[in-house]
């Protein structure tokens, strides 16, 4: 059976549903891994500690937001299916991770960032920019991105009140895994972005995480 050729049209209604899936989709609807720690709870929070959770947590949900998008950009412009075929396959477990946060962010009591769409539109197109450089610059921009999200989610741990030892396990699993998305770009052939690059990236990372800290 011959496979399906996709017009462009087909990509362009493909990523609109992408889009509307990552933004509206409920805690609890997505499929993927259940969370980890299970059903651990830990031990009850105090409002103040409940609140520092759900805005660390808002963070990481608008990162994993981003992560969607930036993947899939990515692999829209791939020149290598098996390069695209990794982006993607890096997208489902950052879906899982979206839906973590989600889920924990609901238990928190806490709303996700209201510039969510802005996210999503900006890093698909951040992504998507830096595919047309080609396969190598677009896994460097990978590499660097989970590089400069795992600094991100160590500082999180740090932050996080010692009693909410479910978000942690959350987090510290989220750490390992884009770790391993970072390797993966490298040994694909990802190359070191320029300093200009990478400065203007953690610039921009550093407007979005303090920003959704607070909307």
């Amino acid at each position: 059976m011959t496979p399906r050729e996709y017009r462009p049209i087909d990509r362009v209604i493909g990523e609109i549903n992408n889009a509307i899936k990552v933004l509206t989709a409920s805690p609890g609807v997505r499929e993927g891994r259940p969370a980890p720690a299970g059903d651990d709870q830990g031990v009850s929070l105090s409002d103040t500690e409940r609140r520092e959770s759900a805005r660390l947590m808002r963070v990481n949900h608008a990162g994993e937001v981003a992560a969607q998008a930036l993947y899939q950009g990515q692999a829209l412009v791939a020149r290598d299916p098996a390069i695209a075929a990794a982006m993607r396959q890096a997208a489902v477990e950052e879906n899982d991770h979206l839906a973590w946060c989600e889920q924990r962010l609901a238990e928190l009591g806490g709303d996700s960032s209201r510039l969510n769409p802005l996210w999503y539109l900006g890093s698909f197109a951040i992504g998507a920019l830096a595919g047309t450089f080609g396969d190598r610059a677009s896994l460097g921009f990978i590499r660097e991105t989970e590089r400069q999200v795992e600094t991100h989610l160590g500082d999180h741990l740090e932050r996080l009140p010692g009693a909410d030892r479910r978000s942690r396990a959350i987090l510290e699993k989220m750490r390992d895994e884009e770790s391993r998305h970072g390797r993966t770009a490298e040994t694909l052939g990802g190359i070191e972005l320029p300093w200009p690059v990478r400065t203007a990236m953690r610039l921009v990372s550093r407007v979005m995480t303090r920003t959704a800290y607070f909307t």
